[in-house]
């Protein structure tokens, strides 16, 4: 069964790209990844902890997080829409820096999403036992990640597809939530048990734990934000890949603003801060409840559950990119980069889901600080992921002032801002490594990355001994 599966995945026939990828996706599934590939299971679950901690100054933290994600952003724009291409930050990192970057930050990305791909099936899981207890959660967790492990392997369209009502849903779900608590605020929801704005300054203040806990709350919610880069990924599998790209990172602003700017400054003005239920329930599912709204929990659960779905549907298709990628430069095993007719590389689909098994496999048989090393080790990777994209930005843009070529979409005050953007990433890395809370993650993700480079310089060095011996023999 399984090589008659394989042979009709490898046999199905479309026009691929010049780079072996199918141009699949459409302006409709790029535009609306873009809108809402922002909004995870962080949103409506993790920002409870996040409130708890920092009280309504929280909203700095999420608008200094924001911030920096718009700026990132701006940057990786810059170079896509130069150059398009589905290896991204990875791709130019080994243009403008070398290949150790390039080789080093791609793998350790693909690692960040394999080991999301494990934890969003499980969320999902434990959702789906909790309506069906008689179905295990490893059994849950096995159907949903091998169902969609199949639809990655027949199309991108399929992907694009599914993320395309996994997004709807979740904008749908912010849109009436905001609307919701505007109407709260105002008063003019019958059923609401509360409105106005008092909490944000009558519990202790608007800042009552201090500026460290809002710094603290910044290395929270900054991963909240992981994922956004996805869309320069994706765009490479559509026509008119610069366009898509533009759109999207102009949209950038206005996405953050309302999805977590606007709807955190409605939790906290509707429900104090220190209500211990914020936590331990979670922040959107506290205020549906206070407004009123029947069924609050079946409500937000239904939309976590899509929530994590859609991230575990883009954990699988950008994994599997990266390592394409990877396999394209000769930096991953060369199935890697095989295609089949439709241009999608199943070999890189099937070794990434393999990884992410494998991972799940060594939480259920190894100590537990073996699987909790694996998770830190993925703990600093998105602030990684901005360093290199800076950097990259500002040696390209060099690099393409000397060369004359001519910039369509550019970085704002370059280079100040590109310096700025740096000099904070590495900030929040140093205070990291001197807070107790986080100094694990730095310590692994600083061992990964060592280990990396080492395997990238090996990688390398065996390349260039290849090309010498060929000129020899030549």
């Amino acid at each position: 069964m399984l090589s008659l599966f394989l042979t009709k995945v490898v046999s199905m026939s479309s026009t691929p790209s010049s780079n072996g990828l199918e141009q699949g996706l459409k302006p409709r599934h790029v535009t609306m990844l873009s809108i809402a590939g922002v909004i995870g299971a962080g949103l409506f679950v993790g920002s409870g902890h996040a409130i708890a901690a920092a009280g309504p100054a929280v909203l700095l933290a999420y608008a200094a997080a924001g911030t920096l994600v718009v700026l990132v952003m701006r940057m990786l724009g810059e170079m896509a829409v130069a150059s398009p291409d589905t290896g991204s930050f990875s791709t130019y990192a080994d243009r403008a820096i070398g290949h150790w970057a390039g080789f080093t930050i791609g793998w350790l990305y693909w690692w960040f999403w394999v080991l999301v791909i494990p934890l969003e099936a499980n969320a999902a899981a434990t959702i789906l036992h909790a309506w069906f207890p008689n179905i295990a959660i490893w059994a849950f967790t096995l159907i949903i990640t091998l169902l969609l492990t199949a639809t990655n392997l027949f199309s991108v369209k399929n992907y694009g597809e599914f993320e395309f009502w996994f997004a709807l849903i979740k904008v749908i779900a912010i849109v009436g939530f905001v609307m919701l608590g505007i109407l709260a605020i105002f008063g003019f929801l019958p059923t609401s048990q509360v409105s106005g704005v008092s909490h944000l300054f009558d519990t202790q203040g608007f800042m009552p734990n201090g500026m460290g806990a809002v710094l603290a709350a910044i290395l929270t919610t900054m991963f909240s934000f992981m994922g956004t880069e996805i869309v320069t990924i994706a765009a490479a599998e559509s026509k008119n890949p610069g366009q898509q790209i533009s759109k999207a990172t102009n949209s950038v602003i206005w996405r953050i603003g309302l999805f977590y700017l606007v709807s955190i400054f409605i939790v906290v003005s509707l429900v104090p801060w220190n209500d211990p239920v914020l936590a331990s329930v979670g922040s959107y599912q506290t205020v549906l409840e206070r407004m009123g709204i029947p069924n609050a929990k079946m409500i937000v659960d239904i939309v976590v559950l899509v929530a994590v779905t859609s991230c575990l549907n883009s954990a699988l298709y950008t994994a599997s990119r990266m390592m394409f990628s990877l396999g394209k430069r000769g930096d991953a095993p060369a199935v890697s980069k095989r295609t089949n007719g439709s241009g999608t590389p199943y070999w890189a689909v099937m070794l990434s889901t393999a990884a992410a098994f494998l991972a799940v496999f060594a939480n259920y048989v190894a100590p537990a600080a073996v699987f909790e090393f694996l998770l830190a080790s993925s703990g600093a990777i998105a602030l990684l992921v901005y360093l290199v994209i800076a950097v990259s930005q500002l040696r390209m843009r060099k690099q393409r002032a000397i060369s004359g070529e001519k910039i369509a979409f550019r970085m704002w005050l370059f280079p100040g801002l590109t310096y700025a953007v740096i000099v904070f990433i590495v900030g929040v890395l140093t205070i990291m490594l001197f807070q107790e809370a986080h100094r694990v993650e730095i310590l692994a993700t600083g061992l990964l990355s060592v280990l990396v480079v080492a395997a990238g310089l090996f990688v390398a060095r065996r390349r260039k001994q290849q090309k010498l011996g060929a000129a020899v023999l030549s």
